[in-house]
């Protein structure tokens, strides 16, 4: 029983020794432990502030001001889309204005394929990797659009590649096959044959119900006889 006494008695002491420290640690500390908690206090009250004082009715406004882009956009009517009609905000006036919302960066995307569709393919890529999102279809369809104006400028190398990413990003049955396809296309152009049997091949046994699927025996039996 002694030496249970005599461990516990020590265990005890240990425990109150490192209590004291931490007492003695706080009050030689109490100044600079106080600013910290201060400072933390004042940049988490700040950032909620911020987020429903600014950010939110800016986001409310932003989507207000999509409309009538988005309605153009719907029409075909690309440049008024883009740049607005002297009345109402375009997609770039409304990157300028609320850039830093949801609205905002949905318009880099926006602006993106209404350059691309006005041939201005440069530039489209400019706003196409501007976006960000980790949204399934959006963040790959802009790969995928990347992919396609560099083709329009003749980077096949450049364009399989973000046909690759824009296929192998969230695998699914919508996305997945198409810009495979893409990709084998282009492999083929380049004369990568394998590359584009691979990416053939991957849609008749992952994706054979696609419509990319229904029709990809033929593309694998014209690229093998390439090999």
């Amino acid at each position: 029983m002694s030496k249970k006494k005599d461990t516990s008695d020590a265990g005890f002491q240990t425990v109150e020794n490192a209590l004291s420290k931490t007492e003695q640690y706080i009050e030689e500390n109490q100044r600079s432990l106080t600013i910290i908690v201060l400072a933390i206090v004042v940049v988490v009250g700040g950032y909620l502030g911020y987020k429903k004082f600014y950010l939110q009715p800016a986001n409310e406004e932003a989507v207000a001001a999509m409309f009538y882009a988005q309605n153009y956009f719907e029409q075909d009517s690309f440049r008024l889309a883009l740049e607005g009609d002297g009345a109402n905000y375009g997609f770039l006036d409304i990157i300028d204005e609320y850039g830093i919302t949801k609205s905002g960066n949905l318009a880099n995307l926006y602006s993106g394929i209404c350059l691309f569709k006005l041939g201005e393919y440069e530039e489209a890529i400019e706003y196409l990797k501007e976006f960000d999102s980790n949204d399934i279809f959006y963040a790959t369809m802009a790969l995928g659009i990347i992919g396609d104006s560099y083709v329009e400028l003749d980077d096949l190398e450049t364009a399989v590649s973000f046909y690759m990413k824009a296929a192998e990003r969230k695998k699914n049955n919508l996305t997945t096959p198409v810009y495979a396809k893409k990709a084998g296309l282009v492999y083929e152009e380049l004369q990568e044959y394998k590359k584009a049997l691979s990416c053939y091949e991957t849609i008749r046994n992952e994706y054979p119900d696609s419509d990319e699927g229904r029709d990809i025996e033929r593309h694998i039996a014209a690229v093998k006889m390439k090999i």
